[in-house]
C-alpha cells in the first residue's frame, strides 16, 4: 500500500510517498519533494498545486493521501490562503477516488518525534532516520514535513490493526 503525505501551502506544497508492507512490517521511502506554484495570481497557484498532486497520484498511485490540518494561524489571511491549498489537496484526492486523512500539526509532531512541539529540525533529523535517508537528501523542511505526515497515516494505520 502506498501513502502520499502532503504538506499544503500556497507558495510551497510538499509530498512525500512511502509504501507500507505489512510482513514485515516496514515503511519504505518512495520520493519526495515539493511544488511550487509559479503562477502570481491566488487561482494560478491553487491551480498548479491540483495539476501537481493529480500527476503524482496517477504516477506513483497511492491509496490513501493524508494531510496537515489547518492549524490557528496568527494571521487571519494565512490561515485562509492555507485553507484553500488543502482544498486543492482534498479535490485532487477525491477526484481520482482516492480517500484524505486529515491529521492535526501537533498529531504529526508526535508521531514523528514524540513530542507535540518539536521544531521542523527535529522533525527533519527523525524523519530521515525512521526512513533511512540521508539528510542532505531532504533539502526542503517541506518535503520532510510531508514525509512526517506520512509516517503520521502509517502510524494511524497500524494502531487501528491492532486496535480495531
Amino acid at each position: 500500500m502506498r501513502i502520499l503525505g502532503v504538506d499544503p501551502g500556497t507558495r510551497v506544497t510538499g509530498y512525500g510517498i512511502l509504501e507500507l508492507f505489512s510482513r514485515p512490517h516496514r515503511i519504505v521511502h518512495v520520493c519526495h519533494g515539493t511544488i511550487r506554484p509559479r503562477a502570481c495570481d491566488m487561482a494560478g497557484r491553487l491551480r498548479e498545486i491540483f495539476d501537481g498532486l493529480s500527476d503524482l497520484v496517477r504516477q506513483y498511485g497511492p491509496s490513501e493521501v493524508a494531510v496537515e490540518t489547518t492549524f490557528h494561524a496568527m494571521n487571519a489571511q494565512s490561515a485562509l490562503k492555507l485553507g484553500q491549498a488543502r482544498g486543492a489537496v482534498v479535490l485532487a484526492a477525491a477526484l481520482l477516488d482516492i480517500p484524505v486523512f486529515e491529521y492535526t500539526p501537533t498529531e504529526i509532531k508526535k508521531a514523528a518525534c514524540g513530542y507535540g512541539h518539536a521544531g521542523k529540525d527535529q522533525i527533519h533529523a527523525m524523519v530521515c532516520t525512521v526512513l533511512n535517508i540521508p539528510k542532505t537528501a531532504v533539502s526542503s523542511m517541506d518535503a520532510s514535513d510531508a514525509l512526517a505526515v506520512g509516517l503520521c497515516h502509517a502510524s494511524a494505520r497500524k494502531l487501528k490493526g491492532v486496535l480495531g
